[in-house]
């Protein structure tokens, strides 16, 4: 099975997967074996758990299964707007990673948040289309037990990428039952999943060893609205095998695979919507589009005693992406177009040491945790070069590169009284970045270190209410072709700033977490957040680049409200100051959200009919420094409907309801179309949202 999952190259071995998938479910079900023994249940409340005495900032929280359930989802990354202030938008084909957005940041593709699944990482550091880039499309929604998130660097267990949050996914070792779903809608949409669980034990003793084995797979295949067919082909495949002797001791394997195929519609220029030139959902190179792959392999095992926990986490994950873009068209070459490919190719192994110890400090008590995290990215292939219609006219750069890092962090948190807690913390990395460039001058080593204290206070509870103050450092890498570079490649002889290895940001929190009214929770949180240096999108060069010092401060306020067993409500409002520091009055920070409202209504028992519904929306936003260009508001109310029995469900999701007429994102650079001034055209560039979108989906459960 773990062979198959590396050897996954071709969607004929998905089919013969799912179809011993299928075959599987059955025998699941109807099983004739010894009764094995199980293992420990585990129960995630979500957002109906208040947190209080476990908390360490009032942002931190954590969704269940339960809740992503009732939700209807456009795409993949949709996962992350659970978490209050969030917003995911797509500026290209379905296959790339979705764009992320919170407190104020733009964060491309996930530069500045962290995100894991089950300890393996999600961003990827030193990447051919982005600092950070992380791919979430390789998770399949039915496998996510929670997720749990954090804001700001307060975490000493997280670094890199993890400035303005980090979200970790728990994937299932259980699932709650077998089942099999298809989904079809407009647009050439189909998906199907599947997933099973058999429990089994290795003998029939008392004392026999627990065991289980997950496995899944999903397809999709959905063309989208736009003129050009996205024809995007989309195959995930998850295997987990759990075992444990007793509570005390437990073991996990598991295997993750993804393939996606697509074509890609870019940002189009406004002026050619507005000449009537290019439908809305239309293209200007049709040839732009990619290729992804990703495979990996991770052990897990936990070890429990009267008073510690200790878990390790060992991984190696293979990854390879070529893309395909078009954003200036015909500007820089007027007679082949602007086409570039970019290529990544990588093999990623880590480990993770966790050790959390209850004891006494000053007769106080204290939980002390303790770990090391290991990683290291071998980058076979980081290329940029230049195309037309997907074939090679040139090569930018090609670059080998080795990129290690290792982090110690300890964390202490300790009871002083009823009312009175504290959280102190700190973290060191060292990085080491090793670049091979075809040009020679761009080529080198550096290391970097980096040490980020942490501290946390919290007051309470009265009156099921905590009281928080968080401060923290933390810090994001640069790409290692910038640590090294000397020169322009394009070129070979214009000199270039090297960046920074690692860029520092201070942040601090304060807050309030409340469940004084049954069944209501509801936090507020003010924050500012400082970075010395933060990447920014750049369209004539496809990619982004540091820019100055920021700062962003400001407020969200949430909410969650279980009113009755079949009623479950649910309001979020962020609002969000971000500026350079440079002193200039020129100092907006382009695609900063200001303000981020989401609100939700679920209705339904655990059987019979079920409803609910979704709507966020995201304030105008500045497109330029001077903040003369705007991107207005976007709003979309999303809503599924159903009925569900124990075996059965049925669902409608209608998808952007109220068919607003939204952009997903904007930018404003310099583009020339065919026929245009050599010099090119400043203009907005756009992605539409997608318009209204029907989808039912059926589920059989066994």
């Amino acid at each position: 099975m773990l062979a198959f999952l590396f050897s996954f190259r071709a969607s004929a071995h998905l089919r013969r997967f799912s179809l011993c998938a299928l075959a599987a479910l059955p025998a699941s079900a109807q099983t004739t074996a010894a009764p094995p023994t199980s293992l420990a249940p585990v129960t995630v409340l979500g957002r109906a758990a208040d947190l209080l005495g476990t908390a360490e900032a009032a942002s931190q929280g954590s969704v269940g299964y339960v809740e992503l359930a009732t939700r209807p989802f456009l795409r993949r990354g949709e996962l992350l707007e659970v978490i209050p202030g969030v917003v995911i938008t797509q500026h290209s084909g379905g296959g790339k990673a979705n764009q992320y957005f919170l407190r104020g940041f733009n964060l491309d593709h996930g530069t500045d948040f962290s995100l894991s699944v089950d300890g393996l990482p999600v961003n990827l550091r030193s990447h051919a289309h982005g600092q950070g880039y992380a791919d979430l499309n390789f998770i399949i929604p039915e496998f996510v037990q929670s997720v749990d998130y954090t804001k700001g660097p307060f975490a000493a267990d997280v670094g890199d990428f993890s400035s303005a949050g980090a979200a970790r996914f728990s994937l299932f070792k259980t699932l709650p039952a077998s089942f099999a779903t298809v989904e079809l809608g407009e647009n050439n949409f189909a998906r199907f999943v599947v997933g099973t669980t058999v429990l089994g034990s290795l003998s029939a003793s008392a004392n026999s060893t627990a065991s289980a084995t997950t496995l899944g797979f999903e397809a999709t295949h959905d063309d989208g609205p736009w003129v050009l067919p996205e024809n995007l082909r989309r195959y995930s495949a998850f295997a987990r095998h759990t075992w444990s002797a007793s509570r005390d001791r437990e073991f996990s394997l598991t295997a993750l695979a993804y393939r996606a195929r697509w074509n890609s519609t870019d940002q189009i220029p406004l002026r050619a919507i507005a000449s009537g030139a290019l439908d809305r959902f239309g293209h200007i190179d049709p040839t732009d589009g990619g290729e992804t792959d990703r495979a990996s392999l991770s052990f897990d095992w936990t070890a429990r005693t009267t008073n510690s926990e200790t878990h390790l986490n060992v991984y190696a994950l293979t990854y390879r992406l070529n893309l395909f873009s078009n954003f200036t068209y015909f500007l820089d070459d007027p007679v082949n177009g602007d086409q570039f490919n970019q290529r990544d190719r990588r093999s990623v192994f880590g480990l993770g040491l966790t050790r959390t110890t209850a004891l006494s400090i000053l007769d106080r008590p204290t939980t002390v945790t303790t770990g090391l995290q290991l990683r290291d990215d071998l980058i076979d292939e980081l290329a940029l070069r230049h195309t037309a219609r997907r074939a090679l006219l040139d090569t930018i750069r090609s670059d080998d590169v080795h990129e290690a890092s290792a982090g110690l962090f300890a964390q202490a948190s300790t009871r002083w009284s009823a009312h009175l807690r504290t959280d102190l913390g700190l973290r060191a990395d060292g990085y080491y970045f090793d670049v091979t460039s075809d040009t020679p001058r761009n080529s080198g080593r550096r290391t970097a270190t980096l040490a980020s204290p942490k501290l946390g206070l919290v007051l309470g509870p009265w009156i099921k209410t905590e009281f928080y103050l968080n401060a923290g450092l933390g810090f994001h890498s640069n790409d290692a072709r910038g640590t090294t570079i000397r020169v322009d490649p394009a070129d070979g002889t214009t000199p270039v700033d090297r960046v920074n290895p690692l860029v520092r940001s201070r942040g601090f929190e304060g807050g309030l977490r409340t469940s004084f009214t049954p069944g209501l929770v509801s936090t507020v949180s003010l924050w500012s957040l400082d970075l010395d240096s933060e990447l920014v999108f750049v369209g004539d060069a496809g990619g982004t680049e540091p820019s100055g010092a920021t700062r962003r401060y400001g407020m969200e306020f949430a909410n969650f409200y279980r009113a009755t067993p079949w009623l479950t409500l649910d309001a979020d409002v962020s609002f969000t100051h971000a500026r350079y520091r440079a002193g200039a009055p020129a100092d907006r920070i382009a695609n900063s959200i200001g303000t981020v409202v989401t609100a939700g209504l679920v209705v339904g028992h655990t059987t019979g009919p079920f409803a609910s519904v979704r709507l966020r929306s995201f304030g105008a936003q500045p497109l330029t420094e001077d903040n003369s260009v705007t991107q207005p508001t976007s709003t979309t109310l999303n809503a599924r409907v159903g009925w569900k029995n124990r075996d059965w469900e049925f669902a409608l999701n209608l998808l952007n309801a109220l068919d607003r007429r939204s952009d997903d994102i904007a930018y404003v650079y310099t583009s020339r179309l065919r026929g245009e001034p050599l010099a090119g055209l400043e203009d907005t560039h756009l992605h539409p949202a997608e318009p209204r979108t029907l989808r039912l989906s059926a589920t059989r459960r066994f």
